[in-house]
């Protein structure tokens, strides 16, 4: 007989998951829909601004909150250097290139986390609630609720701040058409360096929750790969589509890990990647583009 309770727990748990897929997601979303770039080392920008945040608390033992803001402010400052420093001048060359470019980019910043702080795993110091959290009957995980709640508020920020902001409305300008955008006076460069400082900062956010979580290490970059399945599925240039991505595959594999084991999560999320793939190409709310011959 099918556990209702259990399976409600479960799906909360997944949900919890997937709201930090979709923060993650965005910084995806924010740089393909400005620059039309993949940014394959967005897990490696994330891992590194986790250890920025470890430390902060460590090392020079500041405040969480004051390392927190200060993690967030690195963030900021590492995906303008990287869009200044790598990104913008590969502008014009070939899409593949601009890929391997981040690919080398996350290779990178792996080394210079194993140089700085070896390839152990670490741990974060413990600024959660560990008060047990109830809905209705059902547990939720005290660390998993936060940052569900965290991730959801940020995200509403987010869609709130480039609805509202004129810095919003030429990032949406300059995604629709980039040569319309700066014959109306748009500094697109400078968009090019918003979106991915905005995502730089999205991702140490999402670094400080997952990390929270499960601990720090070297390898933790994977979570981008999985966040990549997100924003393909829901579509690259569309907010909405790796909400609801992130969200459901969080469900999915909490509901793959919990029933058929730990090593069928990935085997399972890119099945998903595949058979969506298949039904929609472009994403469930990606744009479609048809090209003339």
């Amino acid at each position: 007989m099918m556990d209702w309770l259990f399976l409600i727990e479960v799906v909360l748990s997944g949900l919890g998951s997937g709201a930090l897929f979709a923060l993650t997601g965005i910084a995806f979303v924010l740089i393909y829909k400005a620059t039309k770039v993949i940014n394959l080392a967005v897990g490696e920008m994330l891992m590194l601004c986790a250890y920025f945040f470890f430390g902060l608390t460590t090392a020079l033992a500041l405040p969480v909150w004051l390392a927190i803001i200060l993690t967030v402010i690195g963030g900021g400052i590492l995906g303008g250097v990287v869009e200044r420093a790598l990104i913008r001048p590969m502008l014009g060359e070939s899409p593949i290139s601009v890929f391997m470019v981040t690919v080398g980019l996350s290779s990178v910043l792996i080394g210079f986390v194993e140089l700085v702080w070896g390839g152990d795993p670490r741990t974060l110091p413990n600024f959660l609630p560990t008060k047990p959290v109830f809905i209705g009957d059902a547990y939720v995980s005290p660390k998993i609720a936060v940052c569900f709640l965290v991730a959801s508020l940020l995200i509403a920020g987010f869609l709130l701040v480039f609805r509202k902001w004129r810095g919003g409305v030429a990032l949406r300008a300059t995604a629709a058409d980039q040569g319309a955008a700066f014959s109306c006076g748009i500094n697109v460069p400078a968009v090019f360096s918003i979106s991915w400082i905005v995502a730089g900062m999205a991702t140490a956010g999402s670094g400080i929750l997952i990390g929270s979580i499960g601990g720090i290490s070297p390898s933790m970059g994977v979570f981008g790969l999985t966040v990549l399945v997100a924003v393909i599925v829901g579509g690259l240039d569309s907010i909405a589509g790796v909400l609801v991505a992130g969200l459901a595959i969080g469900v999915i594999e909490a509901l793959v890990g919990t029933y058929l084991g730990g090593e069928f999560k990935l085997f399972v999320t890119f099945v998903t990647l595949i058979i969506a793939m298949m039904i929609r190409p472009y994403g469930l709310f990606g744009t479609i583009e048809i090209e003339r011959l």
